[in-house]
């Protein structure tokens, strides 16, 4: 005699228990149609008492939807876009969507592996904040959001307000007497939002009579190719009052540099970073900043994509959010 004690439960147990048709199961399980309340309670309670696991392939299949959602974004190992996967996971994930996530160490190839690796897992959607030019998107016929990173016409970008956080802390740097102020920024040649920081300084240093002076630095080098890029600074405008740098990693490598370069922050140098990310504060509570709201880019980012997911587009493909100045102390 064949022993059935552990055969999983069925679909057609579920009704048996619960008193009524499979098609209501699988309408309950769906959430389609109608149905009570006490109707959808005895089946939930049927299913915990058989301990009934739902078919999830089978559930993706009648509902063309796998749960997924791709991140393509640089990397975790930076506290701007650590807290904005995370805040992203979290926000999907309370709305039933699990993540796969991949850190493209701003490779293109890499980057391009890990999109056909996410277009084979079949997701919903992407997010995408990784920073290669020339990789395409937008002819996968996928709902796709932006984030700092200008990619086609019809792909919704998120950012920050850029140009104002720029205009903010050179502003705020001449406001506190500095007259040689540099500026970090990123490869001159990449389209994306964050120039408009660059453009803000160059404005204002341009308004004040003062020659502006940047320092493009190239994503794929390393932290120690990226210290003796900046390194350069103090080499080469020994007379350097004030740095406006384009995010807060590259405003911690320049205050390690001060110490060296026994310029003290801020009598003699002023410092301001940009993206004020939780756990910069935390590590860097001296460090000026300027803030990027970055939960509420993420919080965008998620409304955004799931309103695409459901057939919603948006009336604006340009989404852009309100920064502030943290004013903790290096200028």
């Amino acid at each position: 005699m064949k022993d059935t004690s552990h055969t999983r439960p069925k679909l057609e147990d579920v009704a048996r228990l619960a008193g009524v048709s499979k098609t209501t199961v699988s309408r309950v399980l769906n959430n389609r149609g109608y149905l009570s309340e006490k109707t959808i309670q005895k089946v939930n309670d049927a299913m915990a008492a058989l301990g009934y696991q739902p078919n999830i392939i089978a559930r993706q299949l009648f509902q063309q939807k796998t749960y997924l959602v791709g991140l393509i974004f640089p990397t975790v190992n930076n506290p701007f876009f650590a807290q904005l996967e995370a805040e992203m996971e979290r926000l999907l994930y309370k709305r039933g969507y699990k993540v796969l996530m991949g850190n493209s160490q701003n490779d293109p190839d890499k980057e391009e592996d890990y999109l056909k690796q996410l277009l084979t897992h079949q997701v919903d959607g992407l997010i995408v904040g990784a920073h290669n030019q020339g990789l395409e998107y937008s002819h996968h016929n996928l709902p796709i959001v932006s984030i700092d990173r200008i990619m086609n016409d019809d792909i919704p970008v998120v950012s920050s307000d850029n140009f104002q956080g720029g205009k903010l802390a050179t502003e705020r740097l001449l406001k506190r007497g500095c007259r040689y102020v540099v500026h970090t920024n990123g490869p001159l040649n990449l389209n994306t939002p964050a120039q408009q920081r660059r453009l803000a300084y160059e404005s204002v240093m341009e308004a004040h009579g003062l020659k502006p002076i940047t320092y493009h630095i190239d994503f794929n080098i390393s932290q120690e190719e990226k210290r003796e890029v900046l390194r350069c600074i103090f080499e080469e405008h020994p007379l350097v009052d004030g740095i406006f740098a384009s995010n807060d990693t590259d405003a911690a490598i320049l205050l390690s540099l001060a110490r060296e370069y026994n310029r003290e922050v801020p009598r003699d140098l002023k410092i301001i970073g940009y993206d004020g990310a939780d756990m910069t504060q935390l590590l860097l509570p001296h460090l000026s900043t300027i803030q990027q709201p970055i939960n509420q880019m993420a919080k965008t980012a998620v409304n955004l994509l799931e309103n695409r997911m459901n057939g919603k587009v948006s009336q604006s493909n340009t989404h852009i959010l309100p920064v502030k100045l943290l004013d903790n102390g290096t200028c």
